[in-house]
């Protein structure tokens, strides 16, 4: 069966800055709680409320999306959602009180997150069977922009303009995107072009399928988060580096995260997400114990940049993957995947934390190891069944035909 030529045209583009604004608004938010909790003298676990109150702030959107978008249509969910992220963020710049941060966290979460459902569920339904490319590519410049927030956060505080022009910054620019990008057309949802919401052998179009990737999401964005979130303690701590010296070196992990996600996207032009899938996990399961197990600087960080190539490509292929087996419907789809998403970053990290308090961050890192291997064991039970389930391949069957009338 033929494929049609990848094409990135001016709502691609749209869709792929529109992510990376919300993966700079998410890193900033979370790289100003270091200066925040300086100011307003916040202890440890009302910094981690933060988190968890953007966390469920996703979870909530994850639960909903679908049913906003039906209401008020993807236009306005898409750009409203992004107002609302950039509202709480001025919020959070003028916040005085644990309180009101907290608060202002939660809607960034929950409001931002509307906006990445559509941006996710629009590039899948616009490019079909070559959702894989798109949305591997938008994770590319999601990964450089998260990248960027916490060298600007850090930059303007050591230059005393203060960390609060990070997040002025991204405000400044979804305004700019919004006057730039305003007239970009929207795709109408696959399943209200089809139909398919009236069949009803697939009107909730969530198979068995679907949400064994759902879980998958959650096992693969738990991974990330812990590395993410406490990859400079473990250096620190386990290793011997400074706190300054372990937070610079996490640029490794950051670094391998672009490279890897830019080379990923080259392969999905090649290969199926599901196969690359199995090469991703493969990576990390090498990377993890050469940063976890020795106490050689030079091999914990190498181990901590193999990882980071792995881990690249587990979120972007598994939505992909997850989008492909509820192809007739992206809004419902997208939005689950991103409350699994909240549900990983809300549990993950306490849950590693509060055992690193009993035992130690060393010992607590283990639950990485069994937090592969679910993703090992659940990765070949849902790649075998997106072969052999009977309503999955009836979707995607359903799916090629109208991407073929278009």
């Amino acid at each position: 069966m033929s494929i049609a030529l990848f094409v990135r045209d001016r709502f691609t583009w749209l869709a792929y800055f529109m992510l990376a604004y919300f993966a700079y608004m998410q890193a900033a938010q979370s790289q100003s709680m270091l200066f925040l909790s300086e100011e307003l003298d916040l202890s440890y676990t009302v910094r981690g409320y933060h988190l968890s109150a953007f966390a469920l702030g996703m979870v909530l959107a994850g639960m909903t999306g679908e049913r906003i978008a039906a209401r008020f249509g993807r236009r306005i969910t898409f750009w409203g959602g992004g107002l609302g992220m950039a509202i709480g963020a001025a919020l959070l710049v003028l916040g005085q009180q644990a309180i009101i941060t907290i608060t202002t966290s939660f809607v960034m979460g929950f409001l931002g997150s509307y906006m990445l459902v559509m941006v996710n569920a629009t590039l899948s339904d616009r490019h079909g069977e070559r959702r894989a490319v798109a949305l591997t590519e938008a994770n590319i410049l999601a990964s450089i922009t998260a990248g960027l927030a916490p060298l600007l956060v850090g930059g303007f505080q050591s230059l005393g303009v203060g960390w609060r022009l990070a997040l002025i910054t991204g405000i400044v620019g979804w305004i700019l995107m919004l006057v730039y990008f305003r007239r970009a057309v929207f795709l109408q949802p696959a399943s209200s072009v089809t139909g398919a919401g009236d069949d009803s052998s697939t009107s909730t179009g969530l198979t068995l399928v679907f949400w064994a990737y759902v879980l998958l999401v959650v096992l693969n964005v738990a991974i990330e988060w812990s590395f993410i979130f406490w990859g400079a303690e473990f250096l620190e701590t386990a290793v011997g580096f400074s706190g300054d010296t372990a937070t610079a070196l996490m640029t490794a992990f950051f670094l391998a995260m672009v490279i890897g996600r830019t080379a990923g996207s080259r392969l999905t032009h090649r290969f199926q997400s599901t196969r690359l899938l199995l090469v991703a996990i493969g990576i990390v399961i090498v990377g993890f114990p050469l940063f976890w197990l020795p106490r050689f600087a030079p091999l914990n960080i190498f181990g901590l940049f193999v990882a980071g190539l792995g881990i690249a490509n587990l979120f972007p292929l598994t939505l992909a993957a997850a989008t492909n087996a509820a192809p007739l419907h992206a809004n419902k789809a997208s939005a689950r995947v991103s409350m699994a998403s909240g549900i990983a970053i809300l549990v993950a990290p306490q849950v590693l934390g509060a055992v690193g308090d009993q035992t130690g961050i060393e010992s607590a890192y283990g639950i990485v190891v069994f937090l592969m291997t679910g993703a090992l064991i659940v990765m070949l039970a849902a790649n075998w069944l997106a072969t052999r389930d009977p309503l999955t391949i009836k979707l995607k069957k359903r799916a090629a035909a109208v991407e073929q009338q278009n």
